[in-house]
């Protein structure tokens, strides 16, 4: 089972616009990250999203690149929202998933996963980066790529 976490692309600062859309690089960006991931045959059973507008614009755009059959709006992957009820749902859900979303829920779910507690900061998330895990017995860190790498 593989788990990507995605952090949103850059988005317009809240005084521009208090919707925080993403901003023209933060679609260039995800563009260049959807584009990597197709080119590695990615796929995914569920994607799910915050309700926040950016997360909803990176959703669209990887959606065009990567095969899933169903794409989720979810209400509780905000930025300050709790982690702990997701190792449990993840592994019962036993499927390839995608979550993007914001910081810190991704660090700390990735902590959480990996280390058993969210207090841990193991990985540095970039604005439309992936971090991939892979879960065996225990979840361990596969590959992690940003825009910058690209």
């Amino acid at each position: 089972m593989k788990l990507y976490l995605i952090q949103h692309g850059l988005s317009l600062p809240e005084e521009k616009d208090p919707k925080r859309p993403l901003s023209a690089e933060g679609e260039e960006e995800t563009q260049k990250t959807a584009e990597f991931l197709k080119t590695k045959g990615i796929t995914v059973d569920c994607i799910w999203h915050s309700s926040k507008l950016r997360a909803i614009q990176t959703a669209q755009i990887i959606s065009k690149f990567i095969r899933c059959p169903e794409i989720l709006e979810r209400h509780d992957l905000n930025p300050l929202d709790s982690v702990s009820k997701f190792a449990e749902e993840i592994k019962f859900l036993n499927k390839d998933l995608m979550i993007i979303g914001h910081l810190p829920f991704l660090e700390k779910l990735a902590a959480l996963l990996v280390t058993g507690t969210e207090s841990y900061k193991i990985v540095a998330f970039k604005y439309s980066g992936v971090v991939c895990l892979e879960y065996s017995d225990t979840w361990k860190i596969a590959w992690i790529i940003t825009p910058q790498l690209l």
